[in-house]
C-alpha cells in the first residue's frame, strides 16, 4: 500500500470516527433534553390533576389505569411519590410518557404520547448521518489531495535521486517550504553537490595524471623505436604499447566524464559495414553475421571504438568464437567464456574494477568507454548472459524504437 492511500485512508477514518463521536453526542443530548421536558410536562399534568381530583373536579387523570406499566406501579404503590416513566411500546401507538402518584388509596396517572419526540429524535439522526457522510466524502477528498501533494514531491525527490544515481549530476529538487519533505530535497541536493565535487576532483586528478603520462610515455615509444632487434626489445615494445594505450583510455574516460566534451559527428552508415570495419580494427578473429542491415544517422568512428572495445573485452575475458550480430539498428557481440559476473549486471560497468576473477584480468576502462562513447550516441547498451552460456552485449543505437514482438 502506498503513502498516498495511507494518508488518504488515515484522514477518512479520522474524519469518519470525528463525524461518528458528534453524532453520538448530538443524539444523546437531544434524547436527555427530551425526555427531561417531555417528563417535566407529564408531571405538571400530573399535579394538576391531583389538585384536581382532591377538590373533587374531574379530570382528564386516569384512575388505577391497568395499562399502567408494572415498574411505574410498584414505585408509586409503595412511596408517596411522584414518578415518571417512559414506555418504549405498549398498547397505544408509539412510545408514551407517564405520571403517576397516589391519591389516598387509588393511584392517579396521565399519558402523553411521545411520538413527535421520537419522529424528531429520528429526523435527526438521518440528518446527522447525512452530514457524518457528507464529512467522510469530504475528508476523503481532503485526503487525497493531500496525499496526493504529498506523493508529488516525495516522487520528485526521489526521480531526482534516481537521476543522480544514474550519472546525472546536474539534476536537483526544488524545495518548497520548510517541513520534512522540504528538508529531504536540500539533503538529495547537498548529497549530489558532495557527490559532484568529488567526483570533479578524481576526473581532474586522472586526467592530469595521464596527461603527465602522456610525454614520456611518447619518449619511450620513440627509444623503443632505436633498440636493436631481439626478444628483450619484443618484451620491452610489449610493455611500452600496453602503456601507452592505458594512458590513451585514460585520457579518453577523462574526456567523456565532462559533458559537452565529446560530440556526435553524425552521418549515413549501414551497420553491416560499421559491424565488418568494427571487426577488422579489433585485429581478432570474429564471425559478423547480418539478419537485417539498416542505415542509420551515427558517429562511425564511435560505434566502431563500442565494437571493437567489445570483441577485445570478450576475447579477454571469454572465449572465442566471437561474433557479431546486426539485427537492425542493433548489434550484439557474443562470446562463449564464463559469463559478466553477477555485479556487474546488475551494477553496470565500473572503472578500476574488473568484477569475477574469472573473467581474467584488467582495470575495467575499456566497458567504462563503451558506456562513455554509448551516452554520447544517445545510444543504449546492456549486458546479459545467455541461458546458453557466455556472455552477450548489445548496442542499440535507437534504444526508443518500437520493435515487433516475437
Amino acid at each position: 500500500m502506498g503513502l498516498r492511500t495511507k494518508t488518504a485512508l488515515i484522514i477518512a477514518a479520522t474524519a469518519a470516527v470525528t463525524a461518528a463521536l458528534i453524532g453520538l453526542l448530538v443524539h444523546q443530548r437531544t434524547a436527555d433534553q427530551q425526555y427531561g421536558d417531555a417528563a417535566h410536562a407529564a408531571d405538571a399534568q400530573l399535579v394538576q390533576a391531583l389538585e384536581d381530583h382532591a377538590a373533587g373536579v374531574d379530570s382528564d387523570a386516569l384512575v388505577d389505569p391497568p395499562d399502567l406499566p408494572a415498574a411505574l406501579r410498584a414505585t408509586v404503590t409503595h412511596r408517596p411519590v411522584r414518578a415518571t416513566y417512559l414506555q418504549a411500546a405498549g398498547n397505544h401507538d408509539g412510545p408514551v410518557m407517564w405520571a403517576a402518584s397516589r391519591s389516598g388509596q387509588d393511584i392517579l396517572a396521565v399519558r402523553r404520547s411521545y411520538a413527535p419526540q421520537a419522529q424528531a429524535l429520528k429526523k435527526l439522526d438521518q440528518q446527522l448521518l447525512g452530514a457524518g457522510a457528507a464529512a467522510v466524502a469530504l475528508g476523503c477528498g481532503l485526503g487525497i489531495a493531500v496525499a496526493a501533494a504529498t506523493g508529488r514531491r516525495i516522487g520528485a525527490s526521489a526521480r531526482t535521486a534516481q537521476q543522480i544515481a544514474g550519472g546525472d549530476l546536474t539534476a536537483r529538487v526544488e524545495p518548497k517550504g520548510k517541513d520534512e519533505i522540504a528538508r529531504l530535497g536540500e539533503a538529495v541536493n547537498t548529497m549530489a553537490d558532495a557527490l559532484n565535487g568529488r567526483l570533479e576532483a578524481e576526473r581532474r586528478v586522472t586526467a592530469d595524471i595521464a596527461h603527465e603520462l602522456r610525454t614520456p610515455v611518447a619518449g619511450l615509444v620513440t627509444a623503443v623505436g632505436l633498440l636493436p632487434p631481439g626478444r628483450p626489445t619484443e618484451l620491452v615494445c610489449g610493455g611500452v604499447d600496453q602503456l601507452r594505450r592505458l594512458v590513451e583510455d585514460v585520457l579518453e574516460v577523462a574526456r567523456l566524464d565532462v559533458p559537452g566534451v565529446e560530440q556526435a559527428r553524425r552521418e549515413a552508415v549501414r551497420m553491416g559495414e560499421l559491424a565488418r570495419r568494427a571487426a577488422a580494427v579489433s585485429g581478432k578473429e570474429v564471425e559478423v553475421r547480418v539478419h537485417t542491415d539498416e542505415v542509420v544517422e551515427t558517429d562511425p568512428r564511435r560505434v566502431e571504438r563500442i565494437l571493437a572495445n567489445l570483441v577485445t573485452n570478450a576475447y579477454r575475458h571469454g572465449d572465442p568464437p566471437v561474433a557479431i550480430e546486426v539485427d537492425g539498428t542493433a548489434v550484439r557481440v557474443s562470446d562463449h567464456g564464463p559469463g559478466f559476473p553477477a555485479d556487474l549486471l546488475a551494477l553496470g560497468p565500473q572503472r578500476f574494477r574488473t568484477g569475477a576473477r574469472e573473467r581474467g584480468t584488467g582495470i575495467g576502462l575499456g566497458l567504462t568507454i563503451v558506456m562513455g562513447q554509448a551516452r554520447v550516441l544517445g545510444a543504449q547498451v546492456t549486458y546479459e548472459n545467455p541461458p546458453e552460456g557466455g556472455a552477450q552485449a548489445t548496442l542499440d543505437l535507437e534504444p526508443e524504437r518500437d520493435r515487433p514482438v516475437g
